[in-house]
């Protein structure tokens, strides 16, 4: 798992790229989000276009960073899920649980909306 950060306002986008699973990359997940939080960023857009796996770890790490945010009175939202990975939300009923959009920009406009 590579997770590259950029800011878009006050907005800190993560480009995850590789495998989001228990052993491969939700440690690195939870440490980045919990790291851009702290330093007091609490819009985050979790970019998943380069997700290819994820495993119910993976899951867990998206709910715990979720979390996380929302304790800071912040909000985690997702972009660009691939097909995968929008079934494996919707099967778990954690699609009702994040604000999911199809483009980045749709995910930054909730934002200010």
């Amino acid at each position: 798992m590579q997770i590259e950060e950029r800011t878009i306002g006050d907005i800190t986008v993560l480009d995850l790229q590789g495998k989001l699973t228990i052993d491969d990359g939700a440690a690195l997940l939870r440490d980045k989000v919990a790291s851009v939080v702290f330093q007091g960023q609490t819009k985050v857009i979790l970019n998943l276009a380069g997700v290819g796996y994820m495993d119910s770890g993976g899951l867990g790490e998206l709910v715990r960073c979720s979390m996380a945010a929302r304790k800071a009175n912040g909000a985690v939202k997702l972009a660009n899920l691939t097909s995968r990975i929008t079934d494996l939300l919707t099967i778990t009923k954690l699609l009702t649980v994040f604000d999911a959009y199809d483009t980045e920009a749709k995910a930054v406009a909730s934002f200010t909306a």
